[in-house]
C-alpha cells in the first residue's frame, strides 16, 4: 500500500508498506481522506520535539470500514464511514484517574509519537473508532483538528457574558471561534491574513482584527470598552501573541494555551499577579468534544470549501507539503485523498 513518510526534516516521500494485520478486537480501515495537521508541518521542519524519523504522519481522519476482528462489537460493519480518535491512553496515569484522557501522561497520538494514518489503511481499536453516517467523507475529515479548540473553550469555562479574543484563525482557532460563539460569547479574531479572518467572520467571530495593520491593543480597547477580553485563547503558538495573550486580558481573566511556540517565551509576571490570572495549557481532546463537533457539523453544516484549501492525491502530497512549509499563512487545510 502506498503510505507518506517524513524520512526526516525537509524530506517527504512516498513509499510502500505492507497492509497491517487486524487482531481481534481491531478495525481494518480503508482511507478517505487525511488532513496535514501543523505538526505534520512541524514535523516536515524538524521543529516538533515528540517525533522520532522516519515518520508517517496523519490522524486527521475520514475512513471506511473494511474489516472488523471477531471480539468487535456487532455495532461495526464493513462498508461504515467513520472517523478516529488518534490519542492513546494508559488508564494509569494521573491525568487518566482523574479521566482527562486528552492529558495522558504516556499518550502516543498518530503521526506524532507512532506511525500515523497518511496511508491507505490502519488498524485501530475498534474504541477509538467513531462510526457516522450523517456527515460526508469530508466533513469527517475535520472533525479532530476543530476539537482541539472545542476543547480550548471548555478549559477557558466560557460563557455567554464572556468576551472572547482567539489567537490564530487556522484550524484550531476555528474550532475555538465556533465553539465560543455556540455558548453565546462575544468573540474577538486575530490574525495576519485577510482570507483567515474572513472565514473567522463566517463562522461566528463578531469582530476581526488583522494585527499585522491593525493596531491590536487600541482596536481590544474600542471593543471591549477598556476592560480587555476576558479569555484569550492562544491558537497562533507564537512568542508574541503568547506575551500579548497576558498583556491584552482584562483583570480576573482566563488565558488558554495551545500553540506550541517555536522558542522560550518570557514575560514580567507583574501581569499575572497583579490581574489575577487563570492561565492554563489545552491539549488533544476528549470524547465528548468529538460528540459536540459532530452534532454541530451534522447541525449546521457549514460550507467545507472555507475549511479545506486543497485536496490532493498521495503522489502529488509531498510537493503539497513542501508548498506549504514555504507559504504557511496562505493554508487553511490541505485534504489527501487515498
Amino acid at each position: 500500500m502506498k503510505a507518506i513518510e517524513i524520512t526526516k526534516p525537509g524530506e517527504i516521500s512516498v513509499v510502500e508498506r505492507e497492509i497491517p494485520r487486524m487482531g481481534k478486537k481491531d478495525v481494518l480501515l480503508k482511507l478517505n481522506y487525511v488532513g496535514f495537521c501543523g505538526s505534520d508541518r512541524s514535523t516536515f521542519l524538524g521543529k516538533n520535539p515528540l517525533v522520532q524519523y522516519p515518520r508517517i504522519p496523519g490522524h486527521e481522519i475520514s475512513a471506511v470500514i473494511e474489516a472488523v476482528g471477531e471480539k468487535v462489537p456487532a455495532t461495526f460493519k464493513k462498508g461504515q464511514n467513520v472517523t478516529v480518535v488518534p490519542y492513546t491512553n494508559c488508564g494509569q496515569c494521573n491525568s487518566c484517574k482523574q479521566k482527562r484522557f486528552n492529558a495522558c501522561l504516556h499518550n502516543q497520538t498518530l503521526g506524532v509519537q507512532r506511525d500515523g494514518a497518511m496511508t491507505e489503511y490502519i488498524v485501530v481499536p475498534w474504541e477509538k473508532v467513531l462510526a457516522n453516517a450523517e456527515l460526508s467523507e469530508i466533513q469527517l475529515a475535520l472533525v479532530e483538528p476543530i476539537t482541539v479548540g472545542f476543547h480550548a473553550v471548555d478549559n477557558g469555562k466560557v460563557n455567554d457574558l464572556d468576551t472572547v479574543l482567539v489567537f490564530g484563525c487556522g484550524m484550531i482557532g476555528s474550532g475555538a471561534i465556533i465553539r465560543a460563539a455556540l455558548r453565546g460569547a462575544t468573540v474577538i479574531a486575530a490574525d495576519i491574513d485577510d482570507v483567515k479572518l474572513e472565514v473567522a467572520k463566517k463562522l461566528g467571530a463578531d469582530y476581526v482584527i488583522n494585527s499585522r495593520i491593525q493596531n491590536l491593543h487600541q482596536e481590544l480597547e474600542k471593543i471591549t470598552h477598556g476592560n480587555g477580553p476576558t479569555v484569550v485563547i492562544e491558537a497562533a503558538g507564537n512568542p508574541e501573541t503568547y506575551r500579548a495573550a497576558i498583556e491584552e486580558v482584562a483583570f480576573a481573566g482566563r488565558v488558554v494555551c495551545i500553540g506550541y511556540a517555536a522558542s522560550e517565551v518570557s514575560f514580567a509576571t507583574k501581569l499575572w499577579v497583579q490581574k489575577e490570572l487563570v492561565i492554563t495549557g489545552s491539549r488533544n481532546a476528549n470524547s465528548s468534544d468529538f460528540e459536540a463537533v459532530i452534532k454541530y457539523l451534522k447541525n449546521n453544516q457549514p460550507d467545507e470549501n472555507i475549511f479545506v484549501s486543497k485536496t490532493v492525491s498521495p503522489n502529488d502530497a509531498p510537493g503539497a507539503m513542501k508548498d506549504w512549509s514555504e507559504a504557511p499563512g496562505e493554508i487553511m487545510k490541505i485534504l489527501v485523498q487515498f
